[in-house]
């Protein structure tokens, strides 16, 4: 079992240990420079052949004494949307560090501010991570990762400014959502009133409907995984665990992964899974806020697969009947027959009884107003040193990271063959090009690339939006039973 960022990682299945036996009889004829600017290495195998990967399905049968802790053989991801000919690319000497934001077993998450080009100023999360730590399968979800964020543009979807990589390093630039998430929320506040649930759920479906329409299951859906941005809306992160490219009805992947407690019961059983897996945990989700209580959680990781699959939840009492009717519609073992799950998809659950009093249209321009917003302190200083007014920023972010002073750590390569999986990795929003070439006329360099920078660049370390999610899984607690179960 692998460790990363806080999370439990599923050990490498048969494929991914082909892979990186692959991986170690390759060896170097020559190094060159690549459009990145990092070193890439020529390499043969002194191996006779190659394998090719099966199917999927194939793959992911299960047969007696199966490892459910196996996932999806991978394959090599095709990147989408890379910078531009004839850009410019970002850098981390375009970033200053400000604070730490949360750390992992990979690396860390920067508050970060850019310090030059038609962005300077602007706070971001920097996610860095070290590649010379990624096993084989989590340098893959990376990939996948930013190869997702790069294709997608919501309102209640993090979004991904740049990418870009060092010899030792791969770079996330993404939203600063300084509201903090919204498992710190049900920490402080324990339950929620059906109505912030409703505006909460409701701003979660258009983003999973966005999600499934591009054929992306989400797959780990959870309160670690959902921030608030400045004013309060929400915005989902986190998509190493994402699924792409099921795009036709009736298919089905048959990974193993998420957090367990809002694992669908397909997913379980590992009989196959798509999009609907994603309205369970919504379900999950919206048990949890109403009640304090997560619906199915036994005393280890067995027994809460085992209520998943079999344990039949009583409804509390104080919900109102539109919502006790909405949780039953999405507990439904078979997703065939759950809500969210047929034709309809997410317009199914828009127009259920529950969301009765919610103007769709209006939510999607982000015209309602949130039941929480953020308070921070008014003003920014962009050119100097960290203020307190800049130091407020973070006011919602776990004090056990950012109390820390932001450090340079140093970066060991990866291996030779390591650098062609991330190659192409580089990529800068459309909007900041646009942006560029209004000011500009022409897309052209922010900052001077001539020679090294005449301050420090840090070599930063690597985090992702979720790395507390170990701990807090431990705060939630486990084995103390759910008092609805009947």
């Amino acid at each position: 079992m692998l460790t990363a960022l806080g999370k439990n990682i599923s050990s490498v299945d048969d494929s991914g240990l082909e892979l990186s036996r692959e991986m170690e009889n390759m060896h170097v004829n020559s190094i060159s420079l690549d459009e990145d600017g990092v070193k890439q290495y020529s390499i043969c195998s002194s191996a006779s052949s190659t394998t090719s990967c099966p199917d999927e399905a194939a793959k992911d049968k299960i047969g007696p004494g199966a490892d459910l802790s196996s996932e999806d053989p991978f394959t090599v991801i095709e990147l989408r949307d890379v910078c531009r000919d004839g850009t410019v690319k970002a850098s981390p000497s375009q970033f200053e560090l400000l604070r730490v934001l949360g750390q992992g077993s990979f690396g860390k998450v920067f508050l970060v501010r850019k310090n030059c080009g038609t962005d300077r100023g602007h706070l971001y999360a920097m996610k860095v991570l070290k590649k010379a730590t990624l096993k084989v399968r989590d340098r893959l979800r990376t990939k996948m990762e930013r190869d997702i964020l790069a294709q997608i543009n919501h309102p209640f979807i993090v979004k991904l400014h740049y990418a870009f990589q060092t010899e030792g390093k791969l770079y996330l630039i993404l939203d600063f959502l300084r509201g903090g998430d919204l498992f710190s929320r049900l920490s402080k506040d324990v339950i929620l009133t059906e109505d912030d649930v409703k505006f909460y759920m409701a701003e979660i479906i258009l983003a999973l409907e966005h999600l499934h329409s591009l054929g992306i299951v989400y797959r780990d859906l959870k309160p670690e995984n959902i921030l608030f941005d400045s004013d309060g809306h929400i915005n989902l992160t986190d998509f190493g665990l994402s699924k792409e490219s099921l795009d036709e009805p009736g298919q089905v992947t048959y990974s193993f992964c998420g957090t367990v407690e809002y694992m669908a019961p397909e997913v379980v059983n590992r009989r196959g899974h798509s999009v609907a897996a994603d309205w369970w945990s919504l379900g999950v989700l919206m048990f949890e806020m109403l009640t304090g209580q997560l619906p199915f959680q036994g005393k280890n990781r067995h027994d809460t697969m085992n209520l998943i699959l079999k344990a039949k939840l009583g409804m509390p009492g104080f919900l109102s009947p539109e919502a006790q009717s909405l949780l039953r519609a999405l507990f439904k073992r078979n997703p065939a027959n759950r809500l969210g799950g047929t034709a309809d998809g997410a317009s199914a659950l828009r127009t259920h009884r529950f969301f009765a009093s919610i103007c769709w249209q209006r939510l999607a321009q982000r015209q309602i107003a949130p039941p929480f917003r953020p308070a921070f302190a008014s003003g920014i200083d962009i050119d100097g040193n960290a203020t307190a007014a800049t130091l407020d920023v973070a006011h919602y972010f776990d004090t056990e990271f950012t109390k820390k002073t932001p450090k340079d750590s140093p970066a060991v390569p990866p291996s030779a063959a390591a650098h062609e999986l991330f190659r192409g990795f580089s990529f800068v929003a459309p909007s900041i090009l646009e942006e560029d070439e209004d000011e500009f006329g022409a897309t052209t360099p922010c900052c001077s690339t001539a020679g090294p920078s005449s301050r420090v660049p840090s070599p930063l370390c690597a985090v992702d939006s979720s790395a507390l999610a170990q701990r807090r899984r431990q705060q939630r607690g486990g084995g103390s039973g759910n008092p609805f179960m009947l």
